[in-house]
């Protein structure tokens, strides 16, 4: 994998850096053939005194994507790395059972890994609630109304500037983003 290392608010050291990489490369484990993928970091230290690791990996058929706010960087370079971690079995595990119904099996990862934990993740897949519902038009600034009114995290709505489906979604650091489709 390369490794494209960036730090804002703070100067990336060699230490830093393979520190980032040392992590980071653990998950080629899970492959049967090393991915030719870039991996971009994005360190950032906040004024308050916190740091926020960003780690996006685009490969062929998945992005694996993680970030961490933490007091201590490593401990947050390290959470990213399980969280990344957690990404790939719960993928696997989604490739593994199709390719069962269909009798063929996957070449994209390993097998090598514990099949316990691949199999409690299986269960965090199923899906145990549908709802249907008609999208009402309205702004954005309804919406997040509307979410909060009902105390949800998300919302999904119908844009009337625009006529296409949207989420409003509240961040955690409190504020609220929006999800546009094209």
């Amino acid at each position: 994998m390369n490794y494209n290392v960036r730090g804002e608010n703070i100067e990336v050291t060699p230490a830093i850096r393979d520190y980032v990489e040392k992590k980071i490369s653990k998950l080629e484990r899970y492959f049967t053939e090393a991915p030719e993928a870039k991996v971009n970091v994005n360190l950032r230290f906040n004024q308050d005194k916190s740091s926020k690791v960003e780690v996006t990996i685009p490969l062929p058929n998945l992005v694996l994507r993680a970030e961490e706010t933490n007091v201590d960087m490593y401990a947050g370079i390290d959470l990213i790395s399980d969280k990344l971690e957690r990404q790939i079995r719960k993928h696997k595990t989604k490739v593994n059972r199709k390719f069962r119904e269909k009798g063929d099996f996957p070449v994209t990862f390993s097998t090598s890994e514990n099949t316990e934990t691949v199999d409690h993740d299986e269960e965090d897949l199923e899906l145990v609630r549908t709802k249907r519902f008609d999208l009402k038009p309205m702004d954005s600034e309804e919406a997040i109304l509307q979410m909060n009114l009902l105390g949800h995290s998300f919302y999904v709505f119908n844009n009337s500037e625009t006529n296409r489906t949207n989420v409003v979604y509240k961040r955690k650091d409190g504020r609220y983003g929006l999800i546009e489709t094209h």
